[in-house]
């Protein structure tokens, strides 16, 4: 009840009406301004023919009516000052009050919006942001995990079938085979190598003598 009773209202409609009627005012001592200006050269001008007409009291009137014309316009001119600088006060006041209206605007949308969203909402809101960032987090790890079952391999079955395979290797090609303990040759006995040249029954008897040395 006391808000509505001390409420201030919106001035915006009686100050846009003060500074139409303040304006129209200015215009109306502009106008009449204008006007002594134009008696005032008048008696300058009657002022000038009775001087030449050697009536030099009357060209004295003339003069004086002149000044109280120029009184009056000097007093116009302040008029208009002061209303140019009313003026100018009341478009600064309406540009305030216009400012402060918009800013308590601003303030009330703000209260409502942070009226309706509750911090429990948002903690919540926050809580289940993370979870779901660190569910993403566990799949992308286990998509991205090498695959393990290579580890359960038994290492010494994967030796012995390294030496089958080279065992298989040797029988089917016995030449290319690691080579054996080297050959004792006794003194005075030279150990007969084939050469390139040399034909099969050649390298058989060669092998033949070789072994017979021992």
């Amino acid at each position: 009840m006391f808000s509505r009773i001390f409420r201030k209202p919106k001035q915006e409609t009686n100050t846009l009406d003060t500074l139409e009627k303040l304006n129209e005012t200015l215009e109306m001592l502009e106008k009449k301004e204008n006007v002594l200006q134009k008696k005032a050269a008048a008696e300058v001008e009657k002022a000038k023919q009775f001087t030449g007409a050697k009536n030099k009291r009357a060209a004295i009137q003339c003069l004086k009516k002149k000044r109280l014309y120029e009184q009056q316009i000097e007093h116009l001119g302040n008029f208009q000052l002061r209303i140019h600088d009313q003026m100018l006060t009341l478009e600064g006041a309406k540009s305030t009050t216009e400012t402060v209206d918009a800013l308590r605007t601003g303030a009330a949308a703000m209260k409502a919006m942070q009226k309706a969203t509750n911090i429990d909402d948002v903690d919540k809101t926050m809580d289940e942001i993370n979870e779901q960032v660190d569910n993403m987090k566990q799949i992308q790890d286990a998509l991205s995990a090498p695959i393990g079952y290579a580890a359960d391999f038994d290492e010494d079955e994967l030796e012995a079938e390294l030496e089958e395979a080279e065992l298989e290797e040797q029988l089917l090609h016995p030449g290319i085979s690691t080579p054996s303990d080297p050959v004792k040759v006794l003194p005075g006995k030279q150990q007969i190598r084939p050469t390139k040249n040399s034909t099969t029954e050649e390298d058989e008897l060669a092998a033949l003598q070789a072994e017979m040395a021992l």
